[in-house]
């Protein structure tokens, strides 16, 4: 939101305090809190009719300094709040002396100058990494006398600001307005579905606005080198997160929000949808599963859309009669024929639904503040809202849901959940504004909670659409209704690489795009750029993305590219690990994997599939690509052909090919498999080094799909020949290979 008419002047109505010179400062166990009136004192007279701006310093973990600005306190208690893991134990250094005041965790310093108006520096070590300013902080009262309290953060020369969600358009946020506020938009505006208060800074910091409502940004809009956040209300916390890397403040921002749950080994397979309003029944079904089959395509997850139930009826969780009469059957055929089953749900019920007039008099709906169900006929007729505040709600949509678990249904694709109104009352008196982006936390939690009850940890796994912070914790999460066509893959993949800057492990598309059907060509390139993803399903909305329905070529192509990335298991499932443990996304932009080459920063068509692979998908009908090789002799993956950087690229592929380099002195773990996910992923696996250094030595830790030890081994190269030794866990066989030929191994 701005609040000015230009550089000197405030907008028309718009009054702000300010904090002057600091009064007084007032330390305690673990931080200390300044009081700054707002302007000077000189004496005893001006402590008269003198607002006073308090801001606490705090440190909720290592290497994080929270900030707590405020003006009157004796509001009402505002509810929900973000559930972070704080720590408080880790050592804190507080040191106050006539000039300024100073909190350390860690390299991470805020200190705050005591005299000479308001200035808050923020250091890595000694290194100034962002300030708070004379004018940086303020109290604003708007035109309609509403409140709000703003920061402004400086940017240095050449800085760059990621993430704030799954942001569809420039990957640098630097110049736009950003709103943390849900919203059912697609991917073709300035609107998100997944909305998270935090940024990524290339200086190596990031930022985190800890409130679930509303928070507005101005990223050098409105002053070209502050970065602005504002919130309504009388207080604003945020917490500046330490790097220096853009790992290290993934791994500090994600320890304090929540790590990405790790998935199951079949989620990783390829899912077939079918599709949103197209005609489909059992007969449908079994004849794309036999399709695929074949033609030999490896199936993992079959998705039933929507339509499922019957129409004018959702969500009522009931199969509709007069497409899929026998479902307990057809579940088991499918399980059967060794897939999985996913089917499409939301928390709106139709008035149509049965589950209406039990959500109503149970006082499970959401409800007007006149004690009425809160009702709207978008999307479905009359329909309501599950209130997720109330646990024998949650109870009550959960106990539906484990009927269709206990029916066959392996998972759910947790769609919508962003139109959440903002007049109305929950059940717990949490704030209405609070809640509008915090539901889909609480929804996805839900869903996600059952799944681990009764399939156990590691095993539950949706596909959500809507999400804000802490909602990775709840994955596999896709990008939403996109149109079929090149731009709009480009526009897919820019929300991705801002997802993955905002925290989330996991991400996923729809192949082809969702509205309109896709040219061949597009389809085909897509397909490319959805095996290389984290997760991969076929969906679109009026039409199906069965690969026959284009061409015989989308076949091979669809073929292929499912092999390609079944093979790269053992190394899919390592950098899944990563993203588990240590909150580093699978997918990454590349400025997060070379933070120090001034080439990344702007990269936003390729990425990083885990910390080795580089991909640039093809976004043109004739094949050519233009993509930016980092430093080192780079190979791509398939080929064995090198390139040499830095330096940008333009090539030509076909259909079956694209851009997939390694990185110089990788190792990449190839499965013996390319049928399936979840075959034991050390057995039979081939070590492939790709440019090794003389002398390189490291090791390679491949997991378990189960609950086996996995494997770990030590990789070396010296005099031309590259060894591999299992160092620990299990491998039934091994082997080495240098750029395609076979020097040592077991």
């Amino acid at each position: 939101m701005k609040f000015t008419d230009g550089y000197w002047q405030l907008r028309p109505g718009v009054s702000v305090l300010r904090p002057g010179t600091v009064e007084s400062v007032e330390p305690d166990e673990r931080g200390f809190t300044v009081f700054a009136p707002a302007g000077q004192i000189t004496g005893r007279g001006d402590t008269l009719n003198r607002p006073v701006v308090t801001v606490r310093f705090f440190s909720p973990a290592p290497g994080v300094v929270g900030v707590t600005i405020g003006h009157h306190s004796g509001g009402l208690p505002r509810e929900p709040h973000f559930g972070l893991s704080t720590d408080g134990e880790h050592q804190v250094t507080v040191d106050i002396t006539g000039i300024t005041a100073s909190l350390t965790t860690g390299e991470l310093t805020a200190r705050v100058a005591l005299i000479d108006g308001w200035r808050v520096e923020f250091l890595h070590g000694d290194r100034l990494i962002t300030a708070s300013t004379a004018r940086s902080v303020g109290i604003v009262t708007d035109g309609e006398g509403r409140r709000h309290v703003h920061e402004r953060l400086a940017l240095g020369v050449g800085e760059t600001v990621y993430g704030l969600g799954e942001r569809f358009g420039p990957f640098v946020k630097n110049g736009q307005t950003v709103d943390i506020w849900n919203a059912d938009g697609g991917t073709a505006s300035e609107q998100a579905y997944k909305n998270v208060p935090f940024y990524l800074s290339s200086a190596g910091y990031g930022v985190f606005v800890d409130h679930p409502e509303h928070v507005s940004f101005e990223v050098g809009s409105e002053v070209v080198a502050q970065n602005q956040f504002s919130v309504e209300g009388q207080s604003l916390t945020y917490h500046v997160i330490d790097g220096p890397t853009p790992k290290d403040v993934l791994r500090r921002y994600t320890a304090l929000t929540g790590r990405p749950a790790r998935v199951p080994a079949w989620s990783y397979g390829l899912w077939l949808s079918t599709s949103f309003t197209t005609s489909y029944d059992e007969k449908t079904v079994t004849e794309f599963v036999d399709g695929m089959a074949e033609r030999d395509l490896p199936l993992s997850v079959f998705h039933f859309d929507c339509f499922w139930m019957r129409q004018f009826h959702w969500v009522d969780f009931v199969w509709d009669p007069a497409t899929f009469p026998d479902p307990e059957g057809m579940l088991r055929r499918l399980h059967e024929r060794d897939l999985k089953v996913c089917v499409w749900i939301n928390p709106y019920i139709a008035q149509r639904s049965y589950l209406f007039e039990e959500g109503r008099q149970a006082g499970y709906l959401v409800r007007n503040p006149d004690g009425s169900v809160w009702q709207w006929d978008k999307w479905q007729a009359g329909m309501a809202l599950v209130d997720f505040t109330n646990p024998d709600a949650v109870r009550w949509f959960t106990g539906k849901l484990k009927v269709l678990l206990d029916m066959g249904v392996d998972c759910f694709k947790t769609d919508f959940g962003e139109r959440i109104p903002t007049d109305v009352v929950w059940h717990d008196g949490s704030d209405p504004q609070r809640m509008h982006n915090y539901y889909s936390y609480l929804y996805n939690k839900a869903v996600f909670e059952l799944l681990e009850t009764e399939r156990g940890e590691g095993e539950a796994v949706v596909f959500a659409r809507s999400a804000t912070t802490g909602g990775q914790q709840f994955p596999v999460h896709w990008g939403g209704d996109c149109e079929s066509t090149f731009v709009a893959m480009a526009e897919s993949l820019r929300g991705g690489l801002s997802l993955a800057s905002s925290g989330f492990g996991y991400w996923s598309h729809d192949i082809g795009g969702f509205e309109g059907t896709p040219d061949p060509a597009v389809f085909k390139r897509w397909i490319a750029f959805g095996l290389l993803s984290s997760h991969s399903r076929l969906h679109g909305s009026g039409s199906y993305r069965v690969p026959w329905a284009y061409d015989e070529e989308a076949v091979d192509v669809l073929r292929h590219f499912t092999r390609l990335k079944l093979s790269l298991m053992p190394y899919l499932a390592a950098t899944a690990e990563e993203a588990h443990r240590d909150g580093i996304p699978m997918m990454r932009p590349m400025i997060v994997e070379f933070p120090d080459d001034p080439a990344a920063a702007h990269l936003d068509r390729q990425y990083m599939l885990g910390s080795d692979v580089l991909v640039a998908p093809v976004l043109s009908a004739d094949g050519q690509v233009t993509y930016y090789v980092p430093a080192g002799t780079w190979t791509h993956l398939v080929t064995g052909a090198q390139l040499t950087g830095p330096a940008w690229v333009t090539e030509k592929h076909e259909f079956d090919s694209l851009p997939v380099l390694v990185r110089p002195g990788a190792v990449i773990p190839f499965g013996a498999r390319s049928d399936r996910p979840d075959y034991e992923w050390a057995d039979g696996v081939r070590l492939r080094l790709y440019a090794p250094a003389e002398g390189q030595r490291q090791r390679v830790r491949i997991p378990s799909p189960g609950e086996g030890p996995g494997a770990e081994f030590e990789v070396s190269f010296r005099d031309g020949v590259a060894t591999a030794e299992l160092v620990a866990g299990e491998s039934s066989a091994y082997h080495c290979v240098v750029a395609g030929t076979e020097v040592a191994g077991r």
